[in-house]
């Protein structure tokens, strides 16, 4: 199977399921985010990438210490889904962009914290997806990772973020479906973000 069939058969399955997400997987979701919380810090005022964000479930954990939450999902009726979240909970400053993962509409170098819950054994190549998701990260970002143990060996899991230069601290929970890793994406000599503070997300998250 190609790598656009792949796409588009999990695509059409999410549209389809969208409705009954939150009641099949809220409770494994919330779960995961649990267990990541609890080994991370995020940065005050730091803008939030929340990669195949689904219908949500993570925004309201992490909005009262964010500066913003971009959700990103390749499922247009997730992300109907995640609206009205943000609408019902009165949540601030979420952007919704429907987007391939692989391929993301964001300037090089944005994020300080991201999340990938849930994503990687939707995509073709998990490596490609992390060489793109590393793309939009800022130096030393923070990355929260998970792979379905039913795809990914533990050990395959680890190697996997291994390749892609991540440094990881494996959350090992047994009552989880997935893996969690709570990863930081190293500095690469001579390379800087020249960035200072944060502006809005109009102005410096989408590519020119």
């Amino acid at each position: 199977m190609s790598g656009w069939h792949k796409k588009r058969r999990v695509m059409i399955c999410y549209d389809t399921t969208a409705d009954i997400y939150d009641r099949r997987y809220a409770e494994e979701q919330a779960a995961k985010v649990e267990a990541a919380l609890k080994n991370v810090r995020i940065a005050k005022e730091s803008a939030i990438l929340d990669v195949g964000c689904g219908t949500g479930l993570l925004f309201e954990r992490v909005a009262d210490e964010a500066g913003g939450i971009v959700g990103l999902d390749f499922s247009k009726k997730c992300l109907l889904q995640a609206k009205k979240r943000t609408c019902n909970r009165s949540l601030h400053d979420v952007q919704l962009i429907q987007a391939d993962a692989d391929n993301m509409p964001f300037r090089n170098k944005v994020f300080k914290t991201v999340f990938a819950m849930t994503i990687l054994q939707n995509t073709p190549s998990p490596a490609e997806t992390l060489v793109e998701i590393k793309r939009v990260s800022r130096n030393d970002a923070l990355f929260v990772v998970s792979g379905l143990k039913k795809i990914f060996s533990k050990e395959g899991f680890e190697r996997l973020l291994r390749n892609s230069q991540l440094r990881n601290f494996m959350i090992d929970d047994e009552k989880l479906k997935c893996y969690v890793a709570v990863c930081n994406n190293p500095p690469i000599a001579g390379l800087s973000t020249n960035q200072k503070g944060f502006e809005r997300f109009s102005e410096w998250t989408l590519k020119n």
